[in-house]
This record gives structure tokens, sequence and C-alpha cells, in this order.
């Protein structure tokens, strides 16, 4: 019998590989399973890069499952080799445990932890730091060959450039792990990126090696990828984060709302909780009204919502709204700080208009600046200036410290001032 969930994880695209696809699919039919999902804390906030196998772990949630988020704080002090060319930077004790309780912070907004199938956190550090040396290498290593894992992509990859023994040993780590949630918690599913293939399949050897034939099983999303090829989860200003601190809700739902046309659809499969009809409807929106954008507008306000909240996405709404307009006066001065901090900045002197916008770069000279002008083509904060001889007062400041200069219709400027 076909199984709901996982003809609807096939339908958006979210199965990339899995183990034994008639057993899990048995399996899901049968009972209500423990999976698992996890993520090393590199840094005290997760970015949307992460969001796809956690987004999944949900799904299992909303169809019955129970979910455990693992935070690594004992592998985040090892570092994982997939993926990556170089050795990664040991982290201090303090640091990983300030980014465990961050990423544990964003947990309780990504999942429901109450009720029958409530997720479950764990940490493990709480098993990994209790195993010494000679216990790890006599119950663990001996069952682990230096062949099998000269196999794995992740290693054989790094064997040019080098791997240390520490980041050598992260896989069986890894394996670890499975294999206690396995024995503690029945955890029978994990799941993970692609590039979490090999160390979800040496849980399973592992398992196997050590306590012969268990119920246990792998499964991984694709690789999120946009359509001209380019990395997904960078905007102009870096990695697209979770933490609102890192990156305000306005930024973050801008990022959405910029999705491309050829990639909007899928992402809205990914990265959104919406039916088969909503999204299709909005695909053919997509296809007969581009240009009013609904499928972007409502992947930005159903992930945002996802990860912040109700009251942030109306915030974001609320800027962008006052931006589209060019209702300065709508926002706060941290709204405007925060929407407008990837512009050019200058800080000037001059307090003349015209001296003004040649100081800071807006008009390449007086004659242009004076034009511009007069030509009512430069707003100071939303209001248009058209004489040449306004000089800027505390009244065109915002918190005494900055305007926003806008010369044209999308061109922007912070001047700021000595």
């Amino acid at each position: 019998m076909a199984n709901a969930l996982l003809e609807e994880l096939k339908w958006r695209g979210l199965i990339y590989q899995e183990t034994h696809p008639e057993e899990i699919e048995a399996l899901l039919n049968k009972e209500s399973v423990s999976v698992y999902c996890g993520t090393d804390p590199t840094a005290d906030s997760l970015h949307i890069g992460h969001l796809l196998p956690f987004m999944t772990l949900k799904r299992f949630q909303q169809h019955g499952h129970r979910p455990f988020v693992l935070i690594g704080g004992a592998t985040g002090m090892i570092g994982d080799p997939s993926g990556r060319t170089d050795e990664r930077t040991l982290q201090t004790l303090e640091q990983v445990q300030h980014n465990v309780d961050g990423i544990r912070a964003q947990m309780e907004q990504l999942f429901d932890f109450g009720g029958d199938t409530g997720a479950m956190r764990v940490d493990n550090k709480d098993w990994l730091g209790q195993i010494d040396l000679l216990t790890f290498l006599r119950d663990y290593g001996k069952h682990v060959g230096v062949n099998y894992l000269l196999s794995k992509d992740s290693i054989a990859t790094r064997l040019e450039t080098g791997i240390s023994f520490t980041e050598f040993t992260y896989t069986i780590l890894q394996a670890i792990d499975f294999g206690h949630l396995n024995r503690e918690h029945n955890v029978k599913l994990q799941i993970g990126g692609s590039d979490q293939w090999g160390n979800i399949t040496s849980g399973l050897e592992l398992m196997r090696r050590m306590y012969g034939e268990v119920e246990a099983y792998g499964m991984t999303v694709p690789l999120v990828v946009k359509s001209d090829g380019k990395k997904f989860g960078k905007s102009e200003g870096g990695a697209v984060w979770l933490d609102r601190t890192k990156t305000s809700p306005y930024e973050f739902y801008q990022f959405w709302i910029n999705t491309p046309d050829s990639d909007v659809i899928k992402f809205l499969k990914y990265f959104t909780f919406l039916s088969k009809e909503e999204i299709d409807t909005l695909e053919k929106s997509v296809e007969t009204e581009p240009h009013l954008r609904l499928a972007q507008k409502k992947l930005a306000e159903e992930v945002t919502k996802y990860v912040h909240d109700e009251a942030a996405l109306e915030e974001a709404k609320n800027i962008t709204e006052a931006l589209f307009k060019g209702d300065l006066k709508a926002l706060t001065a941290d709204q405007l700080r925060t929407s407008f901090k990837d512009v050019p900045q200058k800080t000037v002197t001059n307090t003349n208009i015209v001296e003004v916008l040649i100081e800071a770069g807006i008009a390449p000279s007086k004659r242009q600046a004076r034009e511009d002008v007069t030509n009512g083509a430069i707003s100071l904060n939303g209001e248009k200036v058209t004489d040449t001889n306004h000089e800027i007062t505390s009244q065109d400041k915002i918190d005494d410290e900055f305007t926003i200069i806008r010369r044209g219709k999308k061109k922007y400027f912070m001047v700021n001032y000595k």
C-alpha cells in the first residue's frame, strides 16, 4: 500500500536517496516511527541551507511520526569533513556550547515539542562525551575498516589536500549517534542532506557489525541548487541566517520574494507546507500572470512565518510596502538602518544639498547635482527637494545621524554626518 507521506515527499522532490525503499514504506505504514536529523553547531544560528532536512523532518511529524532533533555538542568540537576541501578551525568548548544554545532556541520555532509525537531534543555530547579513548578504539574502532572509510566521498576527496585523524574519525562518531539513538530511543530512520549519505550509511554499517540485524534505515534530501547553477542560500550580504539579529525578518522576506520564476514552484514544494492544489494554482499564476508575483509573495510569507512568526512577517510586509511607496517616514530608525544597510554609504561634512550630493558620490559634478535637484530627482527620506540652496538640518536627519537620499526611482544612498 502506498504511503501518503512518501507520496508527498516524492511529489515535492524531497527524496534523493533511500537505503531500503520498500522496507521504509512498510515501516511507515506499520507504525509511528522515531526519525532523527542532526546538525553540528558550527555557528550560533542555522542558515537557510540547513532548512530543507529539518523541514522534511517536520513533515514526518505532521504525519504522526516522532522527530528527534540532534544538535552535535560533541561532533561540533571535531568537524565534519563532508563538502569541505580544508580542515575546520576547532572551536572552544565555550563557543560550541554557546552555539548549541542558539540553535536549540531556533528549533523551538521549527518544531512542536508537545503531545504524543512531540519533538525530542538530544545532544550527542551526552553520550559521546562519556566514551574514553580505549573504549572508542576497542568497542567501535575495531568494527570499522580503514578501507571502508577511505571509500567515503567525504574522506576520499580530502586525501590529496590532506585530512587530520580528527576529521578522519568524524564519520565513526556520527555512526555511534545512530546506534545510540536506535538502541536507547528506538530511532529507526535518519534523514539528512545528500552530503550526509556517507555518514548515514556508516551508522547502519556500524550497527550491523556491532548488533547484527537491526531495523534501521537512511534517507537523504537533495542538494538545493538554483536554476542558474548558483549556490542556494546566499544573498549579496552573505549567508541568510535564521537568527533575526544576523538576518532581519525583512531581509529574510526579501530573499524569498526575489526568487526567480524558474525556481519559485520548486521552492514552494521544498520550503512550504502548502497543499498540492494551492501550489498548482500558484504555478498557473506564474505561467499566466508572472508580473503579479503571487507565487513569490506566498513563498516569502510562508517561510518567514514558519522560521520567525506572524508578527515578524507583518513587520517585513509593512517595511516592504513603505519602501515601495517611498513612505520612509512610516519606518523607525532601526527599520531604516536594516533596510538600507547594503546601499552605498558615505560620511559627509557639507550641509548644502548640492555639495552633499557631490561629496557622497551621488552626483558626479555640480552641474549634474543642480540638474538632479531642480528636476525633482532627489529625495531626502522620501521627500523631494527641488531647491539647490537647501541646507540639511536636524529635520532631515534620522536620529540626528543619517539621511536616506534617493536619486531617480531606485538608487538609494545612506549619508552619515560628522
